[in-house]
């Protein structure tokens, strides 16, 4: 017999321990009642909301949305109640793996966030041209027709002097496809001030030579005259090429020929404007634009289409009839060529409204300052460490060097960079001086209540800091 059971203290003590006990099955059966709450799969699928992001997203994604919100259940860190409104918490806006961001960086086209941000109206055309189009189709005869005519039209109506145009998938592509259509095992004629390097260690001479074709270099690297390139013209040249050094400016005792000065030589001038510019713009008259340099006598005109034009990634050629047809009918176009939804793009940028491009270099100071002080007001009535400071844009993606477009930025802690670039709703600032700054010139004014939002989600309270 049990000595402890025989004596009074011992009875207690055996009492107390089965009380204590007790409270291990107690709590047990909880938490097996909270999970008995916590709702089924095939119930939370029923869910409007989760049912309809089946359609966009796809089953798996959804049900993986699901099973992470029931297992924070599981673990208390929810309600059981929460699971479905958790569940379309954690759903992706989108299937793919880029995510959208805010480019508050003041660079307007900024290459690591894919240069230009498409306007309403050539989403929207990317939209429609995602189901079965008349890309190759003429409707009233139900023959072939020529790929991407009406884009094309459209990009001759913006450059009249251009007697035709061809696209292809980037700019570089471009100034590859003329140089194997124009100049196989031939010689191309350039500056050595021209001699450039185009991003992410592509050189423009290793380009070029890639095709076949042979560089003749002339001048020295500030200063090419008319008569350095007339000297080395012969029978091996194909084409005298002007390149544009869009990343980069030489000043001081500088000289250069232009497109107009190299046409008497008797070989065709092919111009590299590189950033996209189709016509003059006021606020860069440095920038060389596709008009101007077809006027001044250059046979064919390369360039991007997604710098200053606004628009998607691709190359375009601009130019006379006979050389731009040599280069489309060339077998590397093939492979070279635009799809459906880039040719949709282009001609809705190209017809369509001002694009977020042209809307940013447009942008008033006054305007810029106007939101910022707004902005760094409803911020810090929030207890944030903001203020609203002067910055200093620029264009970006090999555009207008030196050039700077007055801004406004909200300048806010350091610490802020990362975290908004890892929040819910990435933010790329920039860091200056110890402060992280929301530079605003590239920033649509509709979407200053989202960036407000994003510092927000991101601002740790000052007591847990």
């Amino acid at each position: 017999m049990d000595q402890r059971a025989a004596t009074p203290g011992g009875d207690a003590k055996a009492i107390t321990g089965t009380r204590t006990g007790s409270a291990g099955p107690s709590h047990g059966h909880d938490m097996a009642d909270l999970r008995r709450r916590i709702p089924r799969t095939d119930a939370l699928l029923r869910d409007a909301r989760l049912a309809d992001a089946v359609h966009r997203l796809g089953s798996a994604t959804v049900k993986a949305a699901v099973r992470q919100a029931q297992e924070q259940a599981r673990d208390g860190s929810i309600a059981p109640e929460d699971v479905a409104d958790t569940a379309v918490a954690l759903l992706p806006r989108t299937i793919g793996g880029l995510r959208s961001v805010i480019n508050a960086t003041g660079v307007l086209l900024h290459t690591n966030l894919g240069r230009a941000s498409l306007s309403t109206a050539a989403r929207q055309a990317v939209q429609e041209a995602a189901g079965p189009t008349d890309v190759e189709l003429d409707l009233h005869t139900g023959v072939r027709a020529r790929r991407g005519r009406t884009a094309l039209a459209a990009l001759r109506e913006r450059v009249p002097s251009a007697a035709a145009a061809h696209v292809v998938n980037n700019g570089a592509a471009a100034l590859v496809l003329v140089a194997t259509a124009l100049a196989p095992r031939r010689e191309i004629v350039i500056s050595r001030g021209e001699m450039v390097e185009i991003g992410d260690g592509f050189r423009l001479p290793d380009l070029l030579v890639s095709t076949g074709a042979r560089l003749r270099e002339v001048g020295t690297t500030n200063r090419t005259t008319v008569a350095d390139y007339a000297a080395v013209i012969g029978p091996e040249t194909a084409f005298v090429l002007k390149v544009h050094p869009s990343n980069f400016r030489i000043t001081g005792f500088t000289r250069a020929a232009d497109a107009g000065d190299l046409t008497a030589l008797g070989v065709p001038v092919v111009v590299d404007i590189g950033s996209g510019l189709l016509g003059p713009h006021p606020l860069l008259p440095d920038e060389p634009d596709a008009e101007t340099q077809l006027r001044a006598g250059a046979s064919l005109v390369t360039a991007s289409g997604d710098k200053l034009l606004g628009g998607p990634q691709c190359g375009l050629l601009l130019g006379a009839e006979e050389l731009v047809r040599a280069v489309s009918r060339h077998p590397l176009a093939r492979a070279l060529r635009v799809d459906k939804l880039t040719l949709a793009a282009l001609e809705a940028t190209l017809t369509g409204p001002e694009t977020p491009t042209a809307a940013a270099l447009a942008a008033a100071p006054a305007v810029l300052v106007d939101r910022a002080e707004r902005l760094a007001s409803s911020l810090s009535a929030d207890g944030i460490d903001v203020r609203a400071v002067g910055s200093a844009a620029t264009v970006g993606g090999g555009g207008a060097p030196g050039v700077t477009l007055p801004s406004a930025a909200v300048s806010l802690p350091e610490r802020y960079a990362a975290a908004l670039r890892t929040g819910p709703v990435p933010v790329v600032g920039r860091l200056e001086a110890g402060r992280c700054l929301l530079d605003l010139r590239a920033v649509p004014p509709e979407d200053d209540e989202r960036l407000a939002d994003a510092v927000r989600s991101v601002t740790v309270p000052a007591t847990e800091r």
